[in-house]
Parts: structure tokens; sequence; C-alpha cells
């Protein structure tokens, strides 16, 4: 959190209209999601991935995943209402004047809902936009501070739902809204995830212990042949470095040793201190620089690189 001695407003000496430091603009999110039941074709679109999917074994929807049904077996409750909302989180920086020399990064945060068929639900007209996050400066670790009135809605509609009228069934019922993926390019994960994505332990899959190889001043990533499977004829290819691959990894990070990690993650202030420096990291900190606010007790996520 941000220290509560600063100050909401730039500094005018009490003269005029006060300035704010930033404004956030929010866009709620829960009328937005009750309105796709308000039409009868759009209702019976929201359960199509329980009424209409074919269970034959191919990826054709966002529910064939092993992740999707991972979550519904662990919340049978949820699962069992079809017509709940499962969500996905996509944010980056973009400058909204299209000139690459004026350096200005907004960052807005948008829902899809992956309830829809999936030539629906990455339509632009489906997507919601929740949050605008103004610059001139990307956000970075401080994304979390944007993202706290999303979370909290998200949070709501997780634990208490809201009554919402089925035009498809002409009647009303409690819907509750659980939030699974987030999407993004690398450099965004590093802000999101709370991993950085720069320097030695740049890899989250790798986490602590990377496979790189240093070359003369730069990094070089040349061990990622060890996640192969044990037979497959690059292992015994030399092209690569010279050297055949004999070790092994696993692409699975076990969810004990994240949270492990992030126990010994001291208290981050999420505020550069008054000289512009960051903050300084320990060792046993790893690359970690925060635990995001995505991964709290009610909040269901899994992160996804889209690189």
């Amino acid at each position: 959190m941000s220290r509560m001695s600063s100050s909401r407003y730039k500094v005018n000496d009490g003269k005029g209209k006060k300035i704010p430091q930033k404004i956030l603009r929010y866009f709620p999110l829960t009328p937005r999601l009750q309105r796709l039941y308000m039409t009868s074709e759009m209702a019976k679109d929201m359960r199509c991935h329980n009424d209409k999917r074919v269970d034959d074994g191919c990826m054709s929807h966002s529910a064939d995943t092993p992740q999707w049904k991972e979550f519904d077996r662990k919340n049978p409750e949820f699962a069992k209402e079809t017509r709940n909302v499962r969500l996905g989180i996509a944010t980056d920086g973009f400058n909204p004047f299209g000139n690459m020399s004026a350096s200005y990064s907004m960052w807005p945060v948008i829902l899809i809902p992956y309830n829809l068929p999936p030539w629906k639900c990455m339509k632009d007209s489906f997507f919601m936009m929740t949050l605008l996050i103004p610059g001139p400066n990307q956000p970075g670790t401080n994304l979390d501070i944007y993202l706290r009135p999303l979370v909290d809605e998200l949070d709501d509609l997780w634990d208490n739902g809201v009554m919402t009228y089925d035009a498809s069934t002409k009647k009303t019922f409690q819907m509750h809204v659980a939030f699974i993926w987030t999407i993004y390019d690398f450099p965004a994960y590093g802000d999101v995830s709370g991993w950085r994505t720069k320097g030695y332990l740049s890899c989250p899959t790798c986490n602590d212990n990377p496979l790189l190889q240093k070359l003369i001043d730069k990094i070089g990533w040349v061990g990622h042949r060890a996640y192969l499977p044990e037979n497959h004829p690059w292992r015994k290819n030399k092209k690569f470095n010279g050297k055949s691959e004999f070790d092994k990894k696993s692409l699975e990070l076990p969810v004990e040793k994240v949270i492990s990690q992030l126990k010994r993650l001291r208290p981050v202030e999420f505020r550069r201190d008054s000289k512009g420096s960051k903050r300084a990291r320990h060792l046993t900190e790893l690359n970690w620089t925060k635990r995001t606010i995505l991964w709290g007790p009610t909040i269901h996520t899994r992160f996804v690189d889209t690189t």
C-alpha cells in the first residue's frame, strides 16, 4: 500500500482547483455480466460450454482444457450452475497518441467471458474494459494498486454473487463469477505475477534453477532441451551447443514451492523511494518483487504466458 502521508493532490498552495496526482477510470463489471443474460439467444450461448459442447477428446472450447476441468473438480458447487461466469483478464500498455517519439504508456485491463463460444468470446464486442490506468509511465509492480477495485468486485461476485434474470428461462438465478486465466506478453507477466522477467532468474518456469550460459556480456538460454521427452531426437543432436542433453526437467512448477518462496518475501511498499531507486531484494527472495493481489484466498488464478 502507499504511504498514508502522501497527498492525493498535486501541490497548488491552496489556490484554485485541486489537481489529483492520478485519475483511475473504473467501469463496474457486474451490470455488464448481467446484461449477457438479458436476451434469450445470448443466455443460451453463455451455457454452450455445457449444453452444446461435444466432449470428444479434442480441444474446441476452453472447457476442454485440463485447467477448466480441474477447477470444476475443486469447486463442484460453482460448476453445478452452468450459468456461472468464468473470466480471463488481459492487460498491456500502449501509446494512445500513436507517436513513438512521445513517451507515454496507458494500460487498459480487459475481461473476457469464456462461457461464450470461441468464435464469440474473442470478438471486440464482448471484451469488457474495466480499468483504464493512466500514464505517462507504466505502472510496473504498482499495478496491484490500480487492480484493487476490480479484485474487490471479483471477490464479492465469487462469495456472494448477484441475482440475475435469465431471458431464456424467464427466471432469476444467483450468478457467481470466477477469474481463472490471465493473458499478457512476457514483460507484463512480471508486472502482474510478481516474478521479475529480467536478469539471470528471468525464466519463471526454470524458477531457482535457470538453464542459462553467460556469453561475454549477454545471457544465453541454451539448456531448454532438458524439458523435451526422454527419447526426443533433439536431445542427442549436437548442433545446438556441441553437446548432447541428458538433464531432465519438468514444466510443472509446484504450487507448494511458489508459496514457500512467497513466504520469504519481505513486506512490499508499492512506491519508489525519494531518490527514485528501486527496492533492493534479498537473495532469498529470488526474482519475486511482490505477492500479486490476484493471488488471494478467493481469487482463482492460473497465469498463462502467451509469448
